[in-house]
């Protein structure tokens, strides 16, 4: 089995843990904010943070104002919200929400994200959390109830996550991601701490 099979393995078996903050990154439409919801009226955080100002519809990239309203209509209260609207791409969101974390003393945050785009969502995180909040837990939740060959508009989910592993390798390049071998390491080591 390769570092990336084994990790990809573990990431997929990944249960997320009560936290500080669930973490809605922005991307695949109206795909994610329903698992944001559930995770908020299961008691997970208290907080539900959307992450992203990359205004594109055409690749999935919906605002805040656009998923806002369909997040209050599920029943989480406008209070129980809080929005990143500076980044671009998910590298700015981790420094984003890496920044967010040191202000807000958060200790443990979720990550909502599409299973396709979980790997590189995931190993970017932990790429910004080594280097400015290594004490911060980071968790996944992807959103695993999507159909993989659906015509979404900006791609089916299958061709994605084919492009989400050459992206993994380009930005290990640009040190935007940490490698497998890291994120595998950091799941084993942060086992004990995920209960």
């Amino acid at each position: 089995m390769t570092e990336r099979e084994a990790f990809i393995a573990l990431l997929d078996t990944e249960e997320p843990h009560k936290c500080d903050a669930i973490i809605l990154l922005e991307g695949d439409g109206f795909a994610r904010y329903k698992k944001a919801v559930s995770l908020y009226n299961a008691g997970f955080a208290p907080l539900i943070c959307f992450s992203g100002g990359f205004d594109d519809e055409k690749s999935g990239a919906y605002t805040f104002d656009k998923i806002k309203p369909l997040i209050l209509q599920a029943g989480v209260p406008e209070k129980s919200l809080l929005v990143e609207e500076n980044s671009k791409n998910t590298y700015e969101q981790a420094l984003e929400i890496i920044s967010l974390a040191r202000q807000n003393k958060w200790k443990r945050i979720v990550l909502v994200a599409s299973h396709y785009h979980s790997y590189r969502a995931f190993l970017t995180f932990l790429c910004v959390q080594k280097q400015r909040m290594p004490e911060l837990i980071i968790d996944m939740a992807a959103v695993k109830d999507l159909d993989w060959y659906e015509e979404t508009g900006w791609g089916r989910r299958i061709d994605l996550l084919a492009a989400e592993f050459d992206k993994i390798d380009a930005y290990q390049k640009k040190n935007n991601v940490v490698s497998y071998a890291e994120g595998l390491e950091y799941l084993k080591q942060t086992a004990e701490n995920r209960i």
